[in-house]
């Protein structure tokens, strides 16, 4: 990272993820900013023709005129107002930007190969349909492009930003805690809105099996670790053109036409040799690692792109946690059952992989990165210091605030939640249907509407527990936003101060007094 985007990360993040303005981030804010500074104006002019011009108690503003009918201090401000308007909040996109996100490996593939997955982000290029580009409109956001194999017989696939990362369409819809079942929830829900057309209903109006759920929801999946240079629209049309017009048929292969080849080509139209693959380091595979690498190294030897680098969490929750990215030779050299076979009948092959281990195993794609937090802010990651304060706070506030019987509470919690089924409140946000003792409660899931129903105040606050526990734990620190934690504690301890009566009737009933008892003075 350059010194110029570590020190000020902030206004890059904002362009990211949200609709990359370099002050205003839509006509609606335009129009508001344009009528403070007339107010502005108007007020000083006030002032102004309250004022008398000192030596002079006759002089006031229309004592100097332009000749035109208008003073001339009038004409001065004027002049000024629109210019500051300009300045600060220009109407036409400046600039727009490519970023390379690299994806760390999960389920079969962490387990067995580590080399994860790759896909671009544009941030000036939007799409008609998952197939077809188009230059962004000044409200949205850009879309994900990247190789999928066996969906609709397509080659790349275009899906904009939120729903990439998260199978939803509004940033206060993201859940704060996630298992199999809601993801499922969501994607399916995307699919039918979104994608239909491309991967249609089984007869009986079922799910269809298929690898198309890499399309939406990657951060219920994996961490995501993000490469971001500027572009501009012309490099943007320039890929546009170059996509539309070639056939998009399906072309993946495994070591010659992967992911990360797709995402090689992507950026190499907007800058030519700034990535390659690893003929050594890689067998002659693109790996995602090698194209952050790659990428990295050439933003160095040129600063003028301003690189800047940041960290997507894995969405805490029961999904198992993704793997650290590898290369072809890492992945030999760390599993035994590659390296062993060939320490044994191919020495030279094996020292050449530890050489080459050696020289590319301290590439970190996430060191010394910042974290995207829950409120679209670059955040530093917690430190161990961080992580011990925050579990003692957790812990001072569970011991003040729950029932006795805690683990209890944790039991009854976990089987309510395997039990829930998701659903849409009212105002389209995300919920979980609670069925106890024959009655339905819908709680809220997301920062937006957890606090909406005092009755699923219980079960929200097993579920921020259960979510800090996840955040806290040893491994999840350096991919855990510092900000996050402090407002889930937040959040915690407000869940909590709605449950006064269900601890009192559980402290009187645990001492065999009864409730109207110790409702008397």
């Amino acid at each position: 990272m350059t010194a110029a985007s570590s020190s000020n990360p902030q206004p890059r993040l904002r362009r990211l993820a949200s609709k990359r303005r370099l002050f205003c981030e839509s006509s609606d804010e335009f129009t508001a900013l344009s009528q403070i500074i007339h107010e502005v104006v108007l007020s000083v002019l006030g002032c102004l023709s309250s004022c008398k011009k000192r030596g002079n108690p006759d002089w006031d503003l229309s004592s100097v005129s332009t000749g035109a009918g208008e003073p001339e201090d009038v004409v001065r401000l004027r002049i000024l107002s629109v210019i500051l308007l300009f300045c600060l909040c220009p109407i036409a996109r400046a600039r727009t930007g490519a970023t390379l996100l690299v994806g760390e490996p999960y389920g079969h593939d962490g387990k067995w190969a580590g080399t994860g997955h790759a896909a671009v982000y544009l941030s000036g290029v939007c799409a008609n349909s998952p197939v077809l580009l188009r230059p962004c409109a000044p409200d949205e956001t850009g879309i994900v492009l990247s190789r999928y194999r066996g969906i609709g017989g397509y080659d790349w696939i275009a899906i904009p930003l939120l729903p990439y990362l998260y199978s939803v369409e509004r940033p206060e819809d993201i859940p704060l805690l996630a298992d199999k079942k809601l993801v499922a929830f969501l994607r399916d829900r995307y699919r039918r809105d979104h994608l239909e057309s491309m991967v249609p209903d089984l007869p009986g109006g079922g799910t269809p099996d298929g690898d198309w759920y890499e399309l939406i929801g990657a951060s219920y999946l994996r961490t995501i670790y993000t490469f971001e240079i500027e572009t501009s629209p012309e490099q943007d049309a320039k890929l546009i053109a170059t996509l539309n017009d070639r056939s998009n048929r399906q072309r993946w292969n495994l070591v010659t036409a992967n992911c990360a080849d797709f995402a090689r080509q992507v950026i190499s139209i907007y800058y030519p040799h700034s990535v390659h693959r690893s003929i050594i380091g890689d067998l002659g595979v693109t790996t995602p690692k090698q194209l952050a690498r790659t990428f990295s190294k050439y933003t160095r030897r040129h600063p003028e792109l301003q690189l800047s680098k940041f960290v997507i969490p894995q969405v805490p929750g029961s999904i198992p946690r993704s793997k650290r990215i590898k290369g072809v030779f890492e992945v030999m050299l760390t599993a035994k059952k590659y390296m062993l076979p060939i320490f044994v009948f191919h020495p030279y092959a094996a020292g050449t992989a530890v050489a080459v281990y050696v020289e590319h195993w301290h590439f970190n794609p996430g060191k010394n990165a910042l974290i995207l937090d829950s409120q679209r802010q670059l955040s530093a990651p917690l430190t161990s210091t961080d992580r011990r304060v925050f579990q003692d706070q957790m812990e001072d506030l569970l011991r003040a605030s729950s029932s006795p019987d805690t683990d209890a509470d944790e039991l009854q919690w976990t089987s309510l939640n395997a039990a829930a089924e998701p659903a849409l409140d009212t105002a389209g946000g995300l919920t979980l249907q609670l069925t106890e003792g024959g009655e339905v409660t819908s709680v809220g899931i997301a920062r937006s509407n957890i606090l909406n129903v005092p009755a699923g105040s219980e079960f929200a606050a097993g579920l921020l527990k259960a979510r800090l526990r996840e955040e806290l734990k040893t491994a999840a620190g350096r991919k855990t936003a510092r900000a996050d934690v402090e407002g889930d504690l937040l959040l915690l301890q407000q869940l909590l101060a709605l449950q006064p009566s269900r601890l009192a009737s559980t402290t009187n009933s645990d001492r065999g007094v009864p409730q109207s008892a110790a409702a008397e003075p």
